[in-house]
């Protein structure tokens, strides 16, 4: 048996069986690997194709060990470590995953479809800032009726603090959140509540703090691409099969030693690959595979816009099951605030783009998009709505802005409560962000603990990207921005979970439309479809169409009051088995236990209608 087959994973530190611990790296420039534990060195056996291998018969789970390379040469964390227990540039430890206890044997995994998504940064989620404390808060998402997770990333990053993005060990979880063994703690409980767990992972880039790799092989990055934050990873180049390996097995631990229901791929266009099948494709069957019985997703972050990420593999697409929509994100905060500097130039925040965006997913598909100066998106009329995630928040999107102020601080109550409607209610699946449900006062900024040199270049960066907002350019307002490594940019991004309580109305909002979502016959119907219409210059209305009649309608108004003398919109009209009695209300955001003023039926007994200013309210057919 070769060393390669006594393994689950190709590459790290493996305990066996039988005892002691199995090592394999790859390192093709080097001529010599020693496993350096304590004083005493372990030679690893040269395979022909750049890897060490071999066994440590003493070393066993806890074990601390770094990689010696060459004689004389210093040594280095492994590159597939499975924990770094004083950080990246530390000494790396074997883990023994079979040794945690899961209760979670009956958790079939999590479909597709009917989901409510939640992104959490477990740093800055509790005041603790560990996956313990955050565990102890998942009864309440289970509460408010949050189906999956989205976890941004937990891989190994360098400092005390960051959002995660620049991980350089990407198979450790971060040591300041707690061991790995409270990360799985973390899942079980998460799946005793009822609630999937989705990772964020990076595939597109290595942080530079804490990157050793190019110690082991100069093949694992591409010098013909570059991406916003460092070299892109070689996934097509000459020496770029264990890279590709690397990112396979990743996937594989993650699904299998965390039990984690699927993985969020960061940043999709900056995965850079000739070769087929494409490296996106690959990491969805190798997913699925090891997942088993077990349903997991696959979500995709993708600026450009492209569909065959999640078409069907027989149709020529990646079989991917969602991708981030930012198109939503841009027209409803332009809807809301008015502001359209760059990228949001080229949005107006119109009903009508509100209404092709909860029926299309994607608004952009293939047209010219001035801001670019170039074409944006592909065709996705054939991608069923459920696989575009919409959002009004997100970790990015809150904090591109001078002071991380959420979106119920940006505008109207009344604006708001409508436009959380519209999200909650819409066929696509929507993502809350972390404190959004309570109307958090905590501001989400851009923090990373880095060493002073870099962490000046970091903050340089962070104002030249934010300077494509002309209101952001000016150097007073720059000279404002909190510096993303002070600890008090960290510690003011916490949020406060007493404010729950404290904004009862808040909570109230988001807890009942869930409920909607979730409960009511239509809503909540797979078969259901949408139709949409403008009514006026800030109003419009979505159809929701059952397949036994029953159909609910969704009137927003952004704007002032509306009294439409006539209302010649089909989709107005009540189904046939209501058509003398016409609608009734189910719900409206103006109702006082959100904070709203009250509003009186939009439909009138002479059928005329009134739409109440900045309001969203549900109707349903008069039986």
């Amino acid at each position: 048996m070769s060393s390669a087959s006594r393994r689950r994973l190709p590459v790290g530190a493996e305990v066996l069986r039988a005892g002691g611990v199995h090592f394999r790296v790859w390192a093709p420039k080097r001529k010599r690997v020693d496993v350096a534990i304590e004083d005493r060195l372990w030679e690893l056996s040269r395979e022909p194709d750049g890897y060490f291998s071999g066994v440590v018969p003493s070393a066993r789970a806890g074990t601390r060990y770094r990689f010696k390379l060459d004689d004389g040469g210093d040594s280095f964390p492994d590159p597939a470590s499975r924990y770094q227990p004083d950080g990246p540039h530390g000494a790396s430890q074997v883990i023994d995953h079979s040794q945690f206890a899961w209760t979670d044997q009956d958790w079939r995994g999590i479909s597709a479809t009917r989901q409510v998504l939640y992104e959490l940064h477990i740093g800055t989620y509790t005041r603790e800032g560990t996956f313990a404390a955050a565990a102890d808060q998942l009864s309440e998402l289970a509460a408010l009726g949050i189906t999956a997770i989205a976890l941004m990333p937990v891989a190994e990053f360098p400092g005390r603090f960051g959002w995660g993005y620049d991980g350089v060990d990407l198979f450790a979880p971060f040591h300041g959140y707690g061991e790995p063994d409270d990360f799985r703690a973390f899942v079980n409980r998460a799946h005793a509540e009822g609630i999937a767990v989705v990772l964020d992972v990076v595939y597109n880039h290595f942080g530079p703090d804490g990157n050793y790799l190019r110690q082991f092989s100069d093949s694992y990055f591409h010098h013909k691409h570059v991406t916003d934050w460092g070299d892109a990873i070689n996934y097509y180049g000459d020496g770029s099969g264990p890279v590709r390996e690397l990112a396979l097995a990743n996937v594989r631990h993650w699904i299998a030693e965390y039990h984690l229901d699927g993985l969020r791929l960061d940043a999709t266009d900056n995965i850079y690959d000739e070769s087929e099948p494409h490296l996106l494709e690959e990491i969805g069957v190798a997913a699925r595979a090891e997942a088993g019985s077990r349903a997991i997703i696959l979500i995709a972050e993708n600026e450009a816009q492209r569909a065959h990420l999640v078409r069907d593999r027989t149709k020529g697409g990646f079989g991917l099951d969602m991708v981030w929509s930012d198109d939503f994100h841009h027209t409803a905060l332009v809807a809301a605030t008015g502001r359209r500097e760059a990228y949001f130039t080229d949005y107006r925040g119109s009903p009508q783009e509100l209404v092709s965006a909860t029926k299309r997913g994607y608004l952009y598909q293939g047209q010219r998009y001035a801001w670019q100066r170039q074409r944006r998106g592909s065709a996705a009329w054939d991608i069923p709505l459920h696989r575009f995630v919409h959002y009004l928040e997100n970790h990015d999107q809150v904090a591109n802005s001078r002071d991380g102020r959420r979106l119920h601080q940006l505008t109207s109550p009344g604006r708001y409560r409508a436009l959380t409607a519209l999200l909650l209610l819409a066929r696509e699946t929507p993502l809350l962000f972390q404190g959004q449900e309570f109307g958090s006062s905590a501001p989400f900024l851009f923090f990373a603990d880095h060493h002073p040199e870099l962490a000046t270049l970091v903050r340089k960066g962070r104002g030249e990207f934010l300077a494509q907002f002309p209101s952001l350019a000016d150097r007073k307002v720059q000279a404002s921005f909190d510096d993303p490594s002070d600890p008090r940019t960290f510690e003011r991004s916490r949020l406060d979970l007493g404010e729950r309580a404290r904004n009862r109305t808040h909570y109230a909002l988001h807890r009942d439309l869930i409920a909607l979502r979730q409960c009511d016959p239509v809503l909540s119907a797979d078969g259901t479809t949408v139709d949409g219409a403008v009514l006026g210059e800030r109003a419009f209305v979505l159809r929701f169409f059952a397949e036994d009649g029953g159909d609910r309608l969704l009137v927003v108004n952004l704007g002032e009051d509306s009294r439409p003398p006539i209302v010649p919109e089909p989709l107005l009209a009540p189904p046939v088995r209501a058509s003398l009695r016409g609608w009734k209300r189910l719900w409206h955001s103006e109702d006082v236990c959100y904070g709203g003023r009250g509003a009186a039926p939009i439909e009138t007994e002479d059928g005329s209608w009134r739409i109440p200013a900045e309001s969203a309210t549900l109707l349903a057919a008069d039986d």
